[in-house]
């Protein structure tokens, strides 16, 4: 099995930026996310059918224009994006995020 675990892996630095979120991980890595790219991954009940893990968020409805407007970290594994649309329920693991974006190359380099 060649898939990259990223269980360990904390977040040790967030920007957010109009229309990007820059994550620093604790291995080095540093990721670039774009906002609705991220927004439109989230995984609570209003987006996600919590069942069928059918997604029931309408991409039409998240603006181009979004943006993560602060966070909160939960615990040491995840982080909780509060949307421009008002949207603050979707918990993001890490682990998640790392596997649907994962990262860019050590940081600095």
């Amino acid at each position: 099995m060649n898939e990259v675990m990223y269980k360990d892996v904390k977040a040790k630095s967030v920007v957010l930026s109009a229309n990007t979120i820059d994550i620093e991980w604790s291995d080095g890595e540093s990721s670039r996310y774009p906002a609705r790219d991220m927004r439109l991954n989230c995984g609570c009940a209003e987006c996600v059918e919590e069942w069928s893990q059918r997604r029931i968020l309408d991409p039409a409805s998240v603006p181009f224009d979004i943006k993560a407007e602060d966070y909160i970290l939960v615990g040491n594994y995840a982080i909780q994006f509060l949307w421009s649309d008002a949207h603050y329920t979707g918990i993001y693991p890490f682990d998640v995020i790392r596997k649907i974006f994962p990262g860019k190359g050590k940081a600095g380099s």
